[in-house]
């Protein structure tokens, strides 16, 4: 074990002289500095793994006698031959010969002592590579992972490896989850605020159409369908006391608030609905305001804080809210009521037009100042005195029937009075960073498995927690393997 030690040291030596040669010699050629630099990288990697082999070799077989005890207790024989395993790490790939102990050939090990010393993850990779790839996995396609992966570490691993390598590090997001300690009192704002809004994930389609071949679609129907994620967040946030005007005066840019409070220690969580042979067995909102109840409960224990829900008018939304959020105060987004004045001030303004902005401004001061029945008046006045083709009275009825069905979460006058927020930039911003930006790059197409593990991980890593995640993640598998946290 020495001896092997020794020699795998002394290849590392002549390694490092050979990189002091290189640079000598490129020093002579007059070589450019990038080019000395991507060849120095390469020689380090092959050091180190010349030295990672000398470091499992230092370890020994795993020989702790005729027969040990496994992490149960139970007493469990060695046996005769070594088995190799495949143990594919940043500088390369290597094959651990040790022994094994068990019962008799082709039964399962049950227990393996130079894993456990070495801590060698249940996969083939190693935590640090699971990492540097889940990495760029959260940030960029799987393909596009793969070739930077041997571009930069000459790492060949497919995309159904980091697929399955997602999916095996996301069913740890839940434990994390639960361990996470509470924000420090002092760091937390005087408004406790929840949100939630969908976006859809485009879909694979299922295996017996894609067999089917190709096929001319109907009017109206598209190539792939998606499935709504419900997106929620928790946070605190400093009340801001504000006049209609100065809403007004941001929502057109005329004049960004500078004091605006940011929200503080948010928590984003995404959820789908989940199906299996057909039928649901997890449906994505109640999974969701389950969850983003659980945190409320916690993040106000021990405190009065005033809880704010905010939504936007889907009804479904709504129903949730007054289930798990009946003590809330319910405020529908400004946006989304901003989105609706626009569609009315189209049907009788052109876009982009001053007189399409004068007609939203003027509306959305009454709006801001509580006098939705006003509004709503108006709207239904000017149906009457200024003339509109069908389908645009189609629409400015949709959007009286909008302000009708959410009135009682329009009392925008008390709510600026007492500071709350009214728009729900959080929860639309996570939509786009946590969904879109990611699950929407050109040509995704996903399972409901694949995209709500790559959405569990990319909450995490855009929460700010990836590095205790993955410590977490480490330390309960680690357990489960060997009964303890390896060393």
């Amino acid at each position: 074990m020495i001896m092997t030690q020794e020699k795998e040291f002394l290849k590392a030596q002549k390694h490092t002289e050979r990189l002091i040669a290189l640079v000598r010699e490129a020093i002579e050629q007059g070589r450019r500095i990038d080019e000395v630099e991507k060849d120095l990288f390469a020689e380090l990697l092959q050091l180190g793994f010349t030295l990672l082999t000398g470091f499992v070799q230092g370890h020994g077989p795993g020989d702790v006698g005729a027969t040990t005890v496994d992490k149960d207790g139970a007493l469990c024989k060695r046996l005769p031959d070594k088995h190799t395993r495949r143990y594919v790490s940043i500088f390369g790939e290597l094959a651990i010969e040790r022994f094994v102990y068990g019962t008799r050939e082709g039964q399962k090990f049950t227990a393996l002592p130079l894993d456990q010393r070495l801590g060698l993850p249940a996969s083939d990779f190693s935590y640090l590579l699971e990492d540097w790839a889940q990495r760029l996995c959260l940030k960029e396609a799987f393909g596009e992972t793969q070739q930077s992966l041997a571009a930069l570490l000459g790492i060949q691993m497919s995309v159904r490896s980091l697929e399955a390598m997602n999916q095996r590090v996301a069913k740890f997001s839940d434990r994390f989850r639960d361990q996470q300690p509470q924000p420090p009192a002092e760091e937390e704002a005087a408004i406790l605020v929840v949100t939630a809004d969908g976006k859809g994930v485009p879909m694979r389609r299922p295996l017996e159409e894609r067999v089917r071949g190709h096929h001319r679609r109907k009017k109206g129907e598209k190539a792939n369908k998606k499935q709504m994620s419900y997106v929620g967040a928790v946070y605190t946030i400093a009340p801001f006391v504000r006049t209609a005007k100065d809403v007004i005066d941001e929502v057109f840019r005329r004049e960004r608030a500078q004091d605006r409070p940011k929200p503080r220690h948010k928590r984003v969580r995404v959820e789908m609905t989940q199906k299996l042979e057909g039928e649901e067995v997890q449906n994505g909102k109640e999974t969701l305001f389950a969850l983003l109840s659980d945190d409320v409960v916690r993040r106000n224990r021990g405190h009065r804080r005033p809880l704010v829900c905010l939504l936007d008018g889907e009804k479904a939304l709504w129903d949730r809210r007054a289930e798990y959020f009946p003590q809330a105060i319910g405020v529908l987004d400004l946006y989304h009521v901003m989105e609706r004045l626009w569609l009315a001030a189209h049907a009788w303004h052109a876009e982009g037009s001053d007189g399409a902005e004068k007609f939203v401004t003027d509306r959305l001061q009454l709006l801001l100042e509580g006098k939705v029945t006003e509004v709503i008046g108006g709207l239904r006045r000017r149906l009457r005195t200024h003339e509109v083709s069908k389908e645009k009275k189609r629409t400015v009825h949709s959007v009286i029937g909008y302000f009708q069905n959410n009135r009682a979460h329009m009392r925008y006058d008390e709510y600026m009075a007492a500071g709350y927020p009214i728009g729900s930039g959080v929860v639309e911003g996570a939509c786009r960073h946590v969904v879109k930006d990611r699950m929407e790059q050109s040509g995704m197409r996903w399972t409901v498995a694949g995209a709500q593990a790559l959405l569990d991980t990319r909450s995490i890593y855009l929460n700010g927690n990836w590095t205790e995640f993955m410590n977490c993640r480490i330390a309960i598998e680690q357990a489960q393997l060997y009964g303890q946290i390896a060393m």
